[in-house]
């Protein structure tokens, strides 16, 4: 079988199964929420209708989310949460999946390949490049951190 074919097939396997679970826990969510202190909160008539609207038209938020970074699961979530039909959201989650698991099968082996091979040839410009790679996300991460703006509580300082 083919490389790309198996580890999309893989990759898909996983995904459903971590988009399906994190929807899953945003239904027990919701339904805790629904039953907790907060009921009379989400049972105003503003939530009810952000509701109705994630339940119409919340799939295709779904399946895009799919190939964004960092919205995928909070998109699954709050399909849970709020309670999108799975008529609705099945569809969603298997055109997504399958999108993501096809680019990332396909660029990730070939970056993969491409590492192999600069390790494999020139080992030491490899290293130079991986640490160059690191260098970047590392110095990136600072400058999130210390971007202005941002509250002195640290990386997970809450706002009011």
């Amino acid at each position: 079988m083919d490389k790309i074919a198996l580890t999309a097939g893989a990759l898909y396997v996983i995904v459903l199964l971590r988009a399906g679970g994190t929807f899953a826990v945003g239904w027990l969510a919701g339904a805790g929420a629904r039953r907790s202190r907060f009921s009379e909160r989400i049972s105003s008539p503003k939530f009810r209708r952000a509701e109705r609207a994630i339940q119409r038209w919340g799939a295709p938020v779904v399946a895009v989310s799919f190939l964004t970074v960092g919205f995928q699961t909070a998109a699954n979530f709050l399909a849970g949460s709020m309670r999108m039909p799975l008529p609705r959201y099945l569809p969603a989650l298997f055109l997504g999946g399958a999108a993501w698991s096809l680019i990332y099968a396909t660029a990730g082996l070939g970056v993969l390949e491409v590492l192999g091979r600069l390790f494999a040839g020139r080992t030491a410009l490899g290293v130079a490049a991986a640490a160059v790679l690191v260098l970047a996300v590392c110095a990136m991460v600072v400058h999130r951190w210390r971007r202005p703006g941002r509250p002195s509580g640290g990386p997970v300082a809450e706002e009011s």
